[in-house]
């Protein structure tokens, strides 16, 4: 996922890869998920005909595909539709040239190691050049027709047939209908919750059990900017929020994966912000030569957190160590080990200021990492309690989660705020400290007049900024609203919290269920990566906090 994409017209209009299939002439377009699926369906309405077009990453009975396999079926309703096509691969910034070679019977496409066919049924016309293909196809009521890409990267290539494929995009269709007729929620929003979960599902890596930020890199956080970031990594925070949705949604062979590879990493790798993929080092930023998305630039890939200290991630870690025994599982000697280190560097470090959740380049005593302290000493005193963890140093850690805790009553309260702000002396607030509530911070009745001070300088309709000042650099960012609903509704707000729920959907109704990782407050576009996975994770845990998950 993090490799160079096949298609990037996203970031460069003229030249970018793409794979294009639309009427020839005038349309309009009704789109939306199947039901319960990850496959996409698009009505097309022309003055000839409509035509709807099914599209599917598909996997078989057994799961996902030792290949890469990208469907797309036209299927005639009215009149008669004619189609054209273009596939065109990537250039990779300029680093790759495409070409395309005979292997035998097959027309084969190159991207320097991945290997790719272009397989289609009997009435498709297409034209091959080393740029690309390109062609045209027709439906009318009752017929159909199906294009597909299969590709692999340093690998052979299966050659399936068009039939087969075909077949896929239905079997991939109930796979994913039957995944998600397991997963348990009692709420008034399970189409909303499913369609979350199903959201994280795609993004997450199949071979490691690693879950990825965003599918997508340098989506811009304010068209004309030049915060573009390259989310397609595993961070530990979106691990952990993971696991927990996983876990909150009955997908339990999901959330065992994705603790595995967590602790696998922090087992051997140490404790970093965030990780490949693959379980290695995220590698520093690098500038890829495309003008980047309505030209807006830098287009990057890398990400400089890897490098970075940031004391959330000592919560984020046991809290969902938490939540998993807390779902009948056990801890393994090994991890149980791997967490006791933990704790006692988190006793040891908390003291250090650091970059903060928000990951800034200034580092300071940021009130969010203290709280993180906390809940990670807090939950590593429960573990030991419990069995879980050897209780050598259980009281060194109940010692040092009450010190933090009083350090940040006395230094991170302010009167005139009537707040807890974004790190001592200062007068910036910070909207992460909604997730206080959740992690159990006491003081009651602080956290709550905090809630209003970050509604009355943060907020912007149904939305709010990160933190203080961001509102002159970037959009409002969806987590932070989501997290807002999820805090009035354990506060007891109720009421409050669902009428803030159906006026942020509304908002984010464009998305079609799916969330990027910010908006424009004030024209609704949608801005930043997408998928955005800490979106989709807030939005799950809201409607965890506004209805019941359902266990077995």
């Amino acid at each position: 996922m993090h490799s160079p994409p096949l298609f990037d017209r996203l970031l460069d209009a003229a030249e970018g890869g793409r794979f294009s299939l639309q009427p020839d002439g005038p349309f309009t377009v009704e789109r939306s998920y199947r039901a319960n699926s990850n496959v996409l369906e698009t009505v097309f309405t022309t003055p000839d005909g409509r035509a709807r077009l099914t599209e599917s990453l598909n996997s078989g009975t057994a799961g996902r595909l030792p290949w890469t396999e990208l469907a797309r079926r036209v299927e005639g309703l009215e009149g008669r539709v004619r189609f054209t096509f273009e596939m065109r691969p990537g250039r990779q910034g300029g680093a790759a040239s495409p070409y395309h070679s005979t292997v035998g019977k097959h027309a084969v496409f190159h991207v320097k190691s991945v290997l790719g066919l272009f397989v289609h049924s009997g009435g498709v016309r297409s034209d091959w050049a080393d740029e690309g293909i390109t062609g045209d196809l027709a439906v009318a009521a009752g017929e159909r027709e199906t294009v597909a890409i299969v590709a692999g990267r340093d690998e052979p290539l299966v050659v399936p047939r068009i039939e087969d494929i075909d077949e896929r995009i239905d079997i991939s269709d109930r796979e994913w209908r039957d995944w998600t007729r397991h997963l348990g929620y009692r709420g008034s929003d399970r189409e909303a919750f499913l369609r979350s979960a199903l959201a994280l599902k795609l993004l997450l890596h199949s071979p490691s059990g690693a879950i990825a930020a965003a599918a997508t890199t340098s989506l811009p956080e304010r068209i004309g900017g030049e915060k573009n970031y390259d989310y397609r990594y595993a961070w530990v925070r979106d691990a952990g929020y993971t696991i927990n949705s996983f876990l909150e949604a009955g997908a339990e062979p999901e959330a065992k994966a994705a603790f595995s590879w967590l602790m696998r990493q922090l087992r051997e790798t140490g404790c970093r912000v965030c990780y490949t993929l693959d379980g290695g080092e995220v590698p520093a930023t690098e500038h890829v030569r495309v003008p980047g998305y309505r030209g807006t630039g830098p287009v990057l890939t890398g990400n400089d957190a890897g490098s970075q200290d940031q004391h959330g991630v000592y919560g984020d870690i046991f809290e969902t160590a938490s939540r998993f025994v807390g779902s009948c599982n056990i801890l393994d000697s090994a991890s149980a080990e791997t967490l006791s280190r933990l704790a006692d560097e988190c006793a040891d470090r908390w003291r250090m200021p650091d970059a903060g959740m928000w990951e800034l380049p200034e580092y300071e005593h940021y009130t969010m990492s203290k709280i993180s302290c906390w809940q990670a000493l807090a939950r590593a005193v429960e573990l030991a309690d419990g069995g879980q963890l050897p209780t050598t140093c259980r009281d060194r850690w109940q010692r040092e989660r009450d010190r933090i805790k009083d350090w940040i009553e006395r230094e991170c309260w302010s009167e005139s705020k009537q707040a807890f702000v974004m790190f001592p002396g200062s007068d910036a607030l910070d909207a992460s400290l909604t997730l206080a509530v959740r992690f159990g911070f006491d003081g009651r009745e602080r956290l709550q007049l905090t809630l209003d001070a970050i509604d009355r300088e943060l907020g912007a309709g149904p939305y709010h900024y990160r933190y203080t000042g961001m509102d002159a650099e970037e959009g409002c960012f969806l987590a932070c609203s989501f997290w807002m609903i999820e805090a009035r509704a354990l506060l007891g707000q109720r009421d409050e919290a669902r009428a803030r729920l159906e006026r942020l959907t509304k908002a984010l109704a464009r998305g079609g269920g799916l969330f990027s990782e910010m908006a424009d407050p004030r024209s609704g576009a949608f801005l930043g990566n997408l998928p955005q996975g800490l979106t989709h994770l807030a939005h799950i845990a809201a409607l965890a906090a506004l209805g019941e998950p359902a266990r077995d």
